[in-house]
């Protein structure tokens, strides 16, 4: 399966967690059954993922979380915010040139139609 299948299959899981829950519920509300759905789809996932950083080759204690790292190579960032800034953006890009992964999803719960808050990121 590619990346944008991936990403598919994921906003699916998304859309059935918000379709029950709707917006207005604290980030770990959702990711708990957002992983609830990946686990029910048959989607390899791991979560609060370690995101070293290295400075001039000295790694830092465990500086960042992956929210959920599916299939070894889609990073998803789950936010319930009032609206997706650019802070949210460039926080998606920074794990992913960090982790080395290509792809991500943005995804922000707190709207009444959750495609409003999906954003595909590819670093």
């Amino acid at each position: 399966m590619d990346d944008l299948a991936l990403s598919e299959r994921v906003i699916g899981c998304a859309i059935e967690v918000h379709r029950h829950l709707g917006p207005g519920l604290l980030e770990s509300a959702y990711v708990d059954c957002l992983c609830f759905e990946l686990g029910a789809a048959g989607l390899a996932f791991q979560r609060q993922v370690e995101l070293p950083v290295v400075y001039k080759g000295m790694p830092l204690a465990a500086a960042y979380r992956l929210d959920i790292l599916i299939a070894n190579r889609l990073v998803v960032e789950v936010k319930s915010v009032e609206r997706i800034l650019a802070v949210h953006e460039a926080q998606l890009l920074t794990y992913l040139r960090l982790s080395g992964h290509r792809a991500g999803l943005l995804l922000n719960f707190n709207h009444v139609v959750l495609k409003e808050g999906i954003r595909r990121v590819v670093n």
